[in-house]
């Protein structure tokens, strides 16, 4: 394979597949995440628990993991493209088909099966662009995929709450769901084809193998488990940090509340310091500082001061993002081959953190207080940070 033939930066090529994955970001995140701004009035609706509400993040996170899990087999049987299409548009239909569940039950079913078949995007679009895209601009564009996701997880959720406050809530899933429709339709439409890879024939025993290969590395070993750590805190906060600032002494209005998600800008931005910063540092120092951050942040939370709160939510949201999107390049570069299973193992680990984190810190937080909510959220970030020192260490490991 001639790296000189793969997509240029200047190259047209490189233009589609830049827009083209920036679009499958903000359709993946603003689907994903969509009844997470909405969990106050689902829970008033179903008559519903924090707890029990939070199921409509996690189902979908836990069928993305699910999902994942499954395209680690199957990835490489597929066109790319057609499998992101595909994920993109039935997902799509099935946040439309949402609007008319009666059933919070059912609901949280078909949030389970749409994060399972949306995952094919997630299976494969660092893979793609690794295979397709030259080696000095994978960096760029792995950020446009990043910060596709953040703007689709902040728009959506900013949209999804002002449409509801206008239309209601099932009004305003409906219209995410028609959005998310065109947006597959336009990807589908312009993003280029693989030159580099074919799909093959499923070798089991090769990727399971792989699978045990990158699971017997310390090195990946520890960046799965920092993705789940970090993945796990950062749902935490946004479930349930509207619940904090309806309540005393905040007391904030809904309209105001979904302006917290503005805050999502911030992950744009720390997507893009990652970029630059990797060219310049070492990246696990990058992935270090990162998590450091992110876990003195937390002590703003504990504040009852809305502008001290706001300042860290703003750190911790750039902070994660950062870590997020070093994380996912490390990732791409230690797996020299099987890299489809080593991302999808990634994200498994990634959506496993957010289901299981997301939704049994729900459950502690009404049982206790949001003080212990912020402090076992520290201590979950500081064993990722200590995981992210032992980096220098594992990095001597072979892939």
């Amino acid at each position: 394979m001639n790296d000189s033939e793969k997509a240029g930066k200047k190259s047209y090529r490189f233009k589609l597949i830049k827009i083209g994955i920036f679009l499958s970001g903000l359709s993946v995140f603003a689907q994903l995440y969509l009844f997470q701004p909405l969990l106050p009035l689902v829970s008033e609706y179903f008559n519903a628990g924090a707890g029990n509400s939070s199921l409509l993040v996690s189902s979908s996170t836990i069928g993305m993991a699910a999902g994942l899990f499954f395209f680690a087999f199957k990835a490489d049987a597929y066109s790319r493209k057609k499998l992101m299409v595909f994920s993109l548009l039935s997902s799509a239909l099935l946040t439309f088909i949402s609007t008319w569940i009666p059933n919070l039950s059912i609901l949280i079913a078909i949030g389970c099966l749409k994060g399972f078949v949306i995952s094919g995007v997630s299976a494969v679009a660092l893979a793609y662009l690794t295979e397709e895209v030259e080696i000095s601009s994978i960096a760029l564009a792995i950020s446009m995929y990043l910060s596709g996701n953040t703007i689709g997880g902040m728009s959506g959720r900013i949209s999804t709450t002002i449409l509801a406050g206008e239309y209601g809530w099932k009004n305003a899933v409906m219209i995410i769901g028609i959005i998310s429709l065109v947006l597959g339709l336009v990807f589908w439409k312009i993003f280029p084809n693989s030159r580099f890879f074919h799909p093959q024939k499923i070798d089991y025993s090769l990727k399971i193998k792989q699978m045990r290969r990158f699971l017997s590395d310390p090195f990946l070993l520890s960046l799965f488990c920092i993705a789940a750590l970090l993945m796990g805190t950062f749902v935490s906060i946004y479930n349930y940090l509207s619940f904090r600032l309806e309540a005393p002494p905040f007391s904030l209005s809904h309209y105001f509340i979904a302006l917290i998600f503005l805050m999502y800008i911030f992950g744009v931005f720390g997507t893009m310091l990652t970029s630059y910063l990797s060219k310049h540092y070492e990246k696990r120092n990058i992935l270090k500082f990162s998590i450091l951050t992110m876990f003195a942040s937390l002590f703003l939370f504990y504040s009852q001061n809305i502008y001290l709160l706001i300042i860290g939510l703003a750190l911790f949201t750039l902070c994660f993002f950062s870590a997020h999107t070093m994380a996912s390049q490390m990732i791409a570069i230690r797996a020299k081959f099987g890299k489809s299973s080593a991302t999808s193992i990634y994200w498994l680990f990634y959506y496993f953190g957010s289901s299981i984190l997301g939704s049994g810190t729900g459950y502690l937080l009404h049982a206790t207080s949001w003080t212990f909510f912020v402090s076992l959220l520290a201590s979950i970030l500081f064993i990722a940070f200590l995981l992210s020192g032992k980096l220098l260490l594992f990095s001597k490991q072979p892939s």
